[in-house]
């Protein structure tokens, strides 16, 4: 059985965004827990009483450092056949067969602060002149609503079978995963803005 060629492997900035945000609470919280446990017992407390703090606190930490050594473990990778989105918790395949169309759009543009909440809206501000590729399909290869249980709302602009893909360098994506697609090389990224993921390359 042939093996499917592969592309390149693409951090989803959105993920990134949110768990780097999550680790330095979560880690800040432990910290700020281990040093109230020691308050406790330099007051003379009784053990059990900043020993639960203390306790909690190494866990909060704990679970701060598996967040942050998790930040950039999600992906979108072009195949010849398809597109691989991976998180920690979840794996998907979408087939080209499904995409009925794909367009680029701002991420400001995409989620406008006053349609999303203010936790949302803090994401996306620093997020907002990066452009988004929006791959829409005739359905999604799981529903949206579970979907939904593993990725951020960020992935979906509405309730349409679409999700949003924000990457560094969408214009290196867009061409890697066309060329794939079409079987040909990899291309060098196209400078338009608008540019399809789906359109064919120029011919030599």
């Amino acid at each position: 059985m042939a093996v499917k060629k592969g592309g390149r492997k693409y951090p989803l900035v959105i993920f990134t965004t949110m768990l780097s945000r999550w680790w330095t609470a979560v880690f800040t919280l432990g910290l700020a827990m281990i040093g109230l446990a020691w308050i406790l017992r330099s007051w003379g407390f009784e053990s059990w009483r900043w020993l639960i703090f203390g306790g909690l606190g190494v866990g909060f930490v704990f679970i701060g450092l598996i967040i942050f050594a998790l930040r950039k473990s999600a992906y979108i990778q072009p195949f010849t056949d398809h597109v691989r989105i991976v998180t920690p918790l979840l794996r998907f395949n979408i087939s080209y067969k499904r995409f009925t169309r794909t367009t680029t759009a701002n991420m400001g543009s995409l989620f406008p602060p006053k349609t999303i909440g203010k936790a949302l809206a803090e994401v996306v501000e620093p997020l907002a002149r990066m452009t988004a590729i929006v791959i829409e399909v005739k359905a999604m290869p799981m529903k949206q609503s579970s979907l939904r249980l593993f990725l951020s709302p960020l992935f979906f602009k509405d309730k349409s079978p679409h999700i949003v893909i924000l990457v560094e360098d969408w214009m290196r994506f867009s061409a890697e995963m066309d060329s794939l697609r079409h079987g040909g090389e990899i291309a060098a990224p196209a400078h338009r803005r608008d540019i399809s993921i789906l359109s064919k390359l120029p011919k030599k």
